[in-house]
């Protein structure tokens, strides 16, 4: 994707809509007709706009939301949104009558939280949906698994509770096989404990994004949680998401605002981390941490100058990055500099850019910031 010049100044990151649609047309063509696919639009639909991106997701035909807290449930109810939403985290006993009034899906982790949510249903006279967590080996959210039937035993008999749900994460799904598997076998084996007939009107999924590269039609699941492949960023390099082949729907750019010319031994940027051994032409790009690049990348990365790879120089500073343009003498105020994506027959990855930033792709994603203006595009093909 080139980079259009759209009405900013500084910073913007470009939205492909159409990839997007395509990204998922590819994840559901994928998937058994029976699982529904539940859309994960947390951190801001890591990153891309939630609103934007959760009104092309449920017209490309995804069947419910997940989203991370209430506040962000409630951004969606507030344009108009009335799809099914999914609590993922723990909710606090404060948010609980908001949850209720917002008619969300809640998640349980504990029987502590499903009695304060019991309290709370009966006071606003009004039953809630719940999906029950189990903690097969995260060591984060969900109630461990050996505990899990006291909370299971406790949904069935409430009165204000309605069990819809029932689901686990993987840990390590992109990378150990053999631990997901035990984790897969921990949760299956609970399951199986759930009478037929109660367990036909539970949503039960376990997969995410990584998970789909061992997730078997002939299981139980009935539904999946994407991410990052909705956005065109496989989480691991298996063979069936390859094969899906998710297109990159975020490009991040931003404009030079200054090019100057430096002697030979300048120190550049904070602390001096780097000094220059040759006269040297240097662009300040208008575009720093404070807008998602992270000082990881200072001294190691680069961004596309007219199709052309500009080292990063020295330490990436709140709002400015400086990048050397002495082999590019044509550059000039107001150019471009591509962050991430495409630019002339040149580009720059997601994974590129997190090995330059000691981070994993979900981070590079939700870690640009809102002052960075999202443009959207609908014209790709």
């Amino acid at each position: 994707m080139s980079p259009a010049s759209p009405h900013v100044t500084r910073a913007w990151v470009e939205i492909d809509l159409p990839a997007i649609d395509r990204n998922v047309g590819r994840i559901k063509q994928a998937l058994p007709a029976h699982v529904r696919y539940v859309a994960v639009v947390k951190a801001n639909a890591y990153g891309h706009g939630m609103p934007e991106i959760a009104t092309r997701l449920l017209q490309a035909g995804v069947d419910c939301f997940a989203v991370a807290n209430v506040g962000e449930a409630a951004r969606l109810r507030e344009i108009g949104h009335d799809a099914d939403l999914l609590l993922l985290s723990p909710t606090l006993p404060s948010e609980m009558p908001r949850a209720v009034a917002l008619d969300l899906e809640v998640t349980l982790n504990s029987v502590a939280e499903a009695e304060a949510l019991e309290r709370c249903a009966a006071a606003a006279e009004r039953k809630v949906r719940v999906h029950i967590k189990v903690d097969t080996g995260m060591g984060r959210a969900g109630v461990w698994h050996a505990e899990a039937r006291g909370l299971i035993n406790f949904v069935r008999a409430a009165q204000h509770l309605d069990w819809r749900g029932l689901y686990t994460h993987f840990s390590e799904a992109d990378a150990d096989t053999d631990f997901t598997a035990e984790q897969r076998r921990i949760f299956l084996a609970l399951l199986a404990e759930v009478p037929v007939a109660e367990r036909a009107r539970l949503l039960i999924h376990a997969d995410n994004s990584a998970g789909l590269e061992s997730f078997s039609a002939a299981s139980p699941f009935n539904a999946v949680r994407i991410g990052l492949m909705q956005y065109g960023l496989p989480p691991s390099a298996g063979s069936f998401l390859a094969s899906l082949r998710p297109e990159p729907a975020l490009s991040f750019h931003a404009r030079i605002v200054l090019v100057k010319d430096l002697p030979a031994g300048t120190s550049i940027s904070y602390n001096r981390t780097k000094t220059l051994t040759r006269a040297s032409r240097v662009a300040i790009v208008a575009v720093g941490y404070g807008d998602g690049v992270p000082t990881a990348a200072s001294n190691r990365g680069c961004f596309l100058v007219r199709g052309r790879r500009c080292p990063i120089l020295g330490r990436v500073t709140m709002d400015q990055t400086i990048v050397d343009v002495t082999d590019l003498p044509e550059a000039a105020v107001g150019d471009i500099a591509t962050i991430l994506g495409a630019q002339g027959g040149e580009r720059i990855t997601v994974g590129e850019f997190c090995a330059w930033s000691d981070c994993i792709p979900w981070e590079a994603l939700c870690t640009l910031t809102q002052r960075v203006q999202r443009v959207y595009r609908t014209d790709r093909t």
